[in-house]
């Protein structure tokens, strides 16, 4: 049971009317583009001209899964020639059966810079959009694609009404955010205290995801050049401090029955950072959090990690934070996806382990996660 994306039609993604009713925009507004006098949505969001931040740039090169192997040219493939099954959900099921994968929850790709958008109410309309569509796109295999909502979380209230959409119009059982910093305020701030509240009362797990160059404030990225070095930086250290903040920020103490996990970022580096904050946490000279809690204890109740399929320190980390805290991702269908054989990959690093240990890892902790049964 993996984590994987989606790569939506560029042009074709608001197709039913419902969706299209979500957004109130006319033809006025800079940079936008339509079709039968609607708003495509998908395009609208990449527009320079609607992001905070410079660098935005649209990348064509999210569906080319096999780049990462060198069998696919990724620099020149156009967005539409991505991979099908990011477009369609009956040419993804082959693929997950080549892979023996059983389920997926799947999250966006375009949608991943969605938080850029800097009108509270275009970015709800996104998200509606989105939504509707990703329901549509998994409607045919319930029981195989689950979809994860976008959710806007420039707006609190948008949010919380766009997750409360989500969960009982729609039946997902998550939506995902940025750890980026959303109107310049940390995660754990009290102004979302409302939002956090509303996900534990509708049992709505949340899930962080990065993404590069996004038009977001993006921790230490300005102090290296390359696409290679911004993306180990970026993901993985926006991920450490919004897991800090919804740690040791009290997010989790506040609402003990919250989920949250922590995804595409690498898994390694959990276990330092929560014998960092246990540490601190231990030392009367440093612990100003106002936990009652040791944060080590906090994420073992109340969060998940996402390891990718290479990483050594996978086997070693089941024992320290329990293999029913892990998640794993394919990454399909992008091109640093690891698709076909992730699932192989994952089984080669756990090669002595306890079949009990193989399941909490291979989908135990996502059906924890996800609050399936």
């Amino acid at each position: 049971m993996g984590t994987t994306s989606l790569t939506w039609p560029k042009r074709t993604m608001p197709a039913n009317a419902a969706a299209r009713r979500s957004c109130k925009f006319g033809p006025t507004v800079p940079g936008g583009f339509y079709i039968n006098g609607e708003l495509d949505i998908v395009v609208k969001f990449a527009v320079d001209s609607l992001l905070e931040g410079d660098g935005f740039e649209l990348p064509v090169r999210i569906g080319a899964v096999g780049a990462r192997q060198g069998v696919v040219e990724a620099d020149t493939m156009a967005y539409k020639d991505g991979k099908p099954g990011g477009f369609d959900p009956h040419k993804r099921i082959p693929d997950m059966d080549a892979d023996g994968i059983d389920a997926v929850f799947l999250y966006p790709s375009l949608g991943l810079f969605s938080g850029a958008i800097h009108d509270p109410e275009l970015a709800a309309a996104t998200c509606r959009a989105y939504n509707r569509w990703l329901a549509d796109y998994c409607k045919p295999y319930p029981d195989r694609l689950f979809g994860v909502a976008m959710l806007p979380m420039q707006s609190i209230d948008l949010a919380i009404a766009e997750m409360r959409f989500a969960r009982k119009e729609l039946g997902f059982r998550g939506g995902f955010l940025r750890p980026n910093p959303y109107n310049n305020k940390m995660i754990h701030h009290p102004d979302y205290e409302p939002f956090w509240g509303a996900a534990e009362d509708l049992d709505f797990s949340i899930g962080f995801h990065e993404g590069a160059s996004s038009g977001m404030p993006t921790v230490g990225v300005d102090r290296f050049e390359g696409r290679g070095a911004q993306h180990i930086i970026s993901h993985t250290m926006e991920m450490m401090l919004a897991c800090m903040s919804v740690i040791w920020g009290g997010v989790c103490e506040r609402h003990p029955k919250i989920r949250i996990a922590f995804l595409e970022s690498g898994g390694g580096w959990i276990a330092p950072w929560l014998d960092r904050m246990d540490r601190h946490f231990d030392d009367q000279g440093f612990n100003d959090s106002g936990l009652t809690t040791r944060p080590s204890e906090l994420f073992r109740r109340n969060c998940w990690i996402s390891f990718e399929p290479v990483e050594g320190s996978l086997k070693v980390l089941a024992d320290y934070i329990g293999p029913n805290k892990i998640l794993w991702a394919t990454d399909y269908p992008h091109s640093d996806g690891f698709f076909p054989g992730a699932p192989k990959m994952m089984m080669d690093r756990l090669e002595g382990v306890s079949p009990e240990t193989k399941h909490g890892i291979m989908a135990g902790g996502a059906m924890g996660f996800y609050g399936l049964n």
